[in-house]
Parts: C-alpha cells; structure tokens; sequence
C-alpha cells in the first residue's frame, strides 16, 4: 500500500478562479480523510470498533474520525457553504458540501481494500466539483463541471467497448430489502445484454471506474446523495451519461442511479426503467 498524499491530485487545479479554488478545496478535503482511512486499514482488519447502524449498515472509528477531519477542513476553508456528511447529518442550501467519509464500511471491517473518501460540492441541485480517492489502493480521482475528469495528470474517458462487452457495476439495496425484487428484475435484464457484473461495494469508487472506462456502466437504488455527487460528476465529465431509473434528471435526490458510457448505458437504461413506478 501507499498512503495518500494531501496534495491536490486530480488534474488542471491551478486557476485562481473560485472553481479551481472550490476544487483545491475539495481534493485536500478528500485526501485528510483518506489520511485516516489509510493509517486505520494499515493496522490491519478494524472491525473490532464497529457498530450496526440498521441491517447491513456498519459505522466504525475512522468513518467518524475522517469525517470530523473533512469537516474541519471544510468549515475552515468555506465557512459560508454548509456541510452534509454522512455520518453527523448537517444542511443542504443552494450550494452544500456532500460527504461521505469512507464509502464501503463493511468492505474496510473485513479487510477489502475496495474502499473510498468521496466529497462533492453540490450547486442548485447539481455538483461542480468532486474528489474521490480509494486510500487503501492508492487512487485519487477528480472532476469539475466543465473541466473534464482527471486522475492525476491523465484526463479520464468512459469505454468505448459495445454494449454485449460490457463490464457493468452495481449494489444492492441492502439498507431498502423491499427494493430487491425491482433490483433483481432489472439484474436479469441487464444480464441477458452485456458480457459480465460486478459488485464491489463502494458506490463513489465504482462511479469512479466508470468515468475511467474500468466498468462500462453503473446501476444502484436508494443511494444517499454523498454517495453519488462527487462520482457522478466525474463520469458526466468522462463523457458518460447520468440520470435517474426512468432517465430523470433527479438521482441526487432520488438516490435511483443509471450511469454509463454511450454504448451502454442506453441497454442499462432500458432494463430499469421497464419497471420503474
């Protein structure tokens, strides 16, 4: 493993204009929170600590402990945009900070290094600029509306692989069980048309593997919008489309997410919406 910097990694940040800023912001936001996510997980599997928030929904010492760093971050550097984490609540306004902490808790309790630090800031109801970074394997992701979606140095494209080729991603709603038969209807559709799925159990770090053309689409309910906003945004940026079940424009609110690149993200769009209320 190699720890996570605090430097801004996640492309051209070096404007002084308040995106670039807001930017900066949110790349060293993310990387003090992936700071105690890496140092916890180097000490081995930390499960120990953690307790059950509802079925399936874990909260351990380092999601409280790199949220309480992000938002003294945040609150230093913005004092004027609130900030919304996961784990202590907080506001939404017209401009708001979406966090999550550590994405992927129970993968972390287990030892699964397929976790993420996601912050995104949120504006009139869509996100400008995002950061998420996987400390356990050392990637560091990052976006701003209208200035394409970066991984260090390289700027990030969704796949241009067909449809029946494609690698597709997903989640179960674990924390919503009453969700799953619609989950699973559109599971076998989308089965039926692309070449494989994957299930690795971190919402933002999947959006980010989309945006870099790793997985070729995206598909999850009941997600909470800190889940989503910084990775959305990266794979709008990538070149790929984003929207609700039904193809509507709310999955931020919704939590309800379709993801994908040109080629598939049409077929995953079909295959939810066929049975979307």
């Amino acid at each position: 493993m190699t720890a996570v910097g605090v430097s801004p990694e996640g492309g051209p940040v070096h404007g002084d204009d308040e995106v670039s800023r807001l930017w900066r912001v949110a790349e060293e936001a993310s990387a003090r929170g992936s700071e105690i996510v890496f140092a916890a997980g180097s000490r081995g599997v930390p499960g120990r600590a953690a307790e059950s928030k509802g079925v399936g929904d874990w909260v351990t010492d380092a999601d409280r402990a790199s949220e309480d760093a992000i938002r003294s971050y945040l609150s230093a550097a913005t004092p004027d945009i609130p900030v919304l984490g996961e784990e202590e609540g907080g506001e939404r306004g017209d401009r708001f900070w979406a966090v999550d902490p550590l994405d992927g808790t129970t993968n972390f309790m287990i030892g699964f290094p397929i976790v993420a630090v996601s912050v995104g800031l949120v504006e009139h109801g869509r996100p400008l600029v995002g950061s998420v970074r996987a400390p356990l394997l050392g990637l560091a992701f990052g976006a701003a509306r209208g200035r394409g979606a970066w991984a260090g140095e390289e700027r990030l494209a969704v796949s241009s692989r067909p449809a029946e080729r494609a690698i597709v991603a997903t989640g179960f709603p674990f924390r919503r069980r009453e969700l799953r038969p619609r989950h699973a209807e559109a599971f076998g559709r989308i089965l039926q048309g692309v070449e494989d799925v994957r299930r690795a159990g971190a919402a933002a770090l999947d959006l980010a593997w989309v945006a870099s053309g790793v997985f070729d689409a995206y598909f999850e309910l009941a997600m909470s919008i800190w889940d989503l906003a910084a990775g959305v945004l990266l794979v709008e940026e990538a070149g790929g489309s984003v929207s609700g079940w039904g193809g509507e424009p709310d999955h931020l609110l919704t939590g309800d997410v379709v993801a994908g690149s040109p080629a598939t993200y049409p077929l995953i769009l079909d295959a939810t919406s066929a049975n979307h209320p």
